[in-house]
């Protein structure tokens, strides 16, 4: 039913030309919001609970009653939402790191590689810079982004950590100029496959973080590009929310 939101009309409207309805009564223009999917909260509940527990589509298709077109859509909803659900603003000790999804067939294992799409020549693997930083409690948060230079990843590290914070980061060029910003920057040595911070700390929250995100993303097959940052949005709430 129609309504209008500024006098409970129902009954009188005018339609505009660019589509908006006007009320009669108090003469106030609105756009009507369609409901993206209409679905019983019985139905949408239960498909939330199989989709955290990371059942397949088509495990979810067959125990809930549910077209698959509106499964995908609900999923892809979900995931958006997921997106949206990032940590606060981190403070204290800080890990911040840099890693490549997809790349070369030919220099990577066939388990690294993340297929994108087809292209002309078949499946083809695109090589998609990834930031991330981690608290020393566990959060993640990651987003993709153009380049790993520093004028693409400092104004992240300025918006999503807290000045005077530690910043442990390897000797890449991109973190060069983060004491200059408030920082405390504390590099991290790369050896034996392992992070030191110089004093016996281990650091390597976001190694593993890698490392699920790779694995999680090759089990699927093929992920189209352009869907990508929603994935990574599902498996960062995943792993934040992994206790």
């Amino acid at each position: 039913m129609t309504k209008c939101l500024q006098c409970s009309n129902t009954k009188r409207f005018w339609r505009l030309k660019d589509g908006r309805l006007r009320c009669l009564v108090c003469r106030k223009s609105f756009t009507l919001k369609k409901k993206l999917l209409r679905l019983n909260k019985r139905v949408v509940k239960k498909v939330i609970s199989e989709f955290v527990l990371e059942h397949s589509t088509n495990t979810i298709l067959e125990r809930v009653n549910i077209s698959k077109y509106k499964l995908l859509k609900l999923l892809i909803l979900l995931r958006i939402v997921m997106t949206k659900d990032v940590p606060d603003i981190f403070s204290g000790i800080v890990e911040v790191d840099e890693t490549y999804l997809g790349g070369q067939m030919k220099n990577r294992k066939q388990k690294d590689c993340i297929k994108y799409g087809k292209n002309r020549r078949g499946f083809g693997t695109i090589k998609q810079p990834v930031f991330g930083i981690l608290c020393r409690e566990g959060k993640i948060f990651a987003e993709i982004v153009p380049d790993t230079e520093a004028r693409d990843l400092q104004p992240l590290i300025e918006k999503q950590v807290s000045k005077g914070s530690t910043i442990c980061s390897d000797t890449w060029r991109g973190y060069t100029g983060l004491a200059s910003k408030g920082y405390v920057h504390r590099l991290v040595d790369h050896s034996k496959k392992e992070y030191s911070n110089k004093k016996g700390n281990h650091i390597n929250g976001l190694e593993g973080f890698w490392g699920y995100l790779k694995r999680k993303l090759a089990a699927r097959g093929g992920i189209c590009q352009q869907r990508l940052p929603l994935y990574l949005g599902e498996y960062i709430w995943r792993y934040n929310h992994r206790n």
